[in-house]
């Protein structure tokens, strides 16, 4: 049995004050942003109770999709690393960045120097997508698809270099006599339809058209900061589950809005893997509680 569990989109603060230079980029419309509201709808107290919680939960590692910067400060490639060191050390947690991680030019290669460790695949290298990383009877499989954009636009987009570098990934690890459970992390929705528009990963068709070919087990995103669980074809007709969380610092008044994190146990059988997710988060009175299974099966 193994447990691994997902948290996402911490957007870690509190974040400094930005020099006038560092406003003269998109970072000035998500200054103000932050400053009317989202500063306020991140809490880092929620978070730390949310990480305090899943350190007391017992999982054999750790998958983080994302979003740890605001708007690319240099001040926050540091307290992402700081958040990085209190979920676990770089053998313990996976991360892939997400949008606010790349949030201008320049932000995404200062945020993988300070954090690379976290994305090293088991040949040694890091900050290069796609990475892979065994575990046990899991191979997780890092993705980015964090990409500068224009202000007020948030999408994402992977690349054919990097789609064909998991299709190759996805079927050497397949085709292995034991096949491992294969585990991708995204941090936009990896299929079409899974964001509004502005917000889209690019390239989900063509992702979404290898992956049914390629196949895999499960895949994790973040990006729209509520829980979501979505199908999409594998090879034989098997669907393989798409699931988002929500922010893990969030606390919003609406249940899909608050803040929590997923837990997901996978136990290999005679003819392959089951897999059970659970949710756990804040309820309405504040604590952190169970609050439901993850349906990971069409029905």
């Amino acid at each position: 049995m193994f447990r691994l569990a997902h948290l996402t989109d911490p957007h870690v603060g509190p974040l400094t004050r930005p020099r006038l230079r560092q406003l003269l980029s998109k970072r000035a419309t998500g200054y103000v942003n932050w400053q009317r509201g989202r500063k306020d709808a991140h809490d880092m107290e929620v978070l730390a109770a949310l990480v305090a919680d899943l350190q007391a939960q017992g999982h054999d590692h750790i998958a983080c999709t994302g979003d740890l910067c605001n708007i690319g400060l240099p001040s926050e490639w540091s307290t992402a690393k700081v958040f990085l060191e209190a979920l676990g050390t770089p053998e313990a947690v996976s991360f892939v960045p997400g949008n606010h991680d790349a949030y201008v030019r320049g932000s995404l290669e200062g945020l993988l120097l300070a954090c690379g460790a976290w994305t090293a695949g088991d040949d040694g290298t890091h900050g290069h997508f796609p990475y892979l990383r065994r575990r046990g009877p899991v191979a997780l499989i890092g993705l980015s698809s964090a990409v500068p954009t224009k202000p007020l636009m948030a999408s994402g987009r992977l690349g054919p270099q990097q789609i064909a570098a998991t299709e190759a990934l996805l079927r050497t690890l397949g085709a292995e006599p034991e096949p491992p459970f294969r585990v991708v992390m995204i941090h936009h929705p990896s299929h079409p339809g899974g964001t509004s528009s502005g917000r889209e990963l690019k390239d989900a068709g063509a992702f979404t058209a290898m992956v049914a070919h390629a196949g895999a087990e499960l895949i994790l995103h973040g990006h729209n900061h509520v829980r979501s669980v979505a199908f999409v074809s594998g090879p034989g007709g098997r669907s393989i589950p798409v699931v988002g969380a929500a922010s893990a610092s969030a606390r919003g008044d609406a249940r899909h809005h608050r803040a929590s994190y997923h837990l997901y146990t996978i136990t290999r059988q005679a003819t392959g893997y089951a897999v059970a997710g659970l949710e756990r988060g804040l309820t309405e009175t504040g604590i952190i509680a169970d609050l439901g299974a993850l349906a990971l099966a069409r029905s």
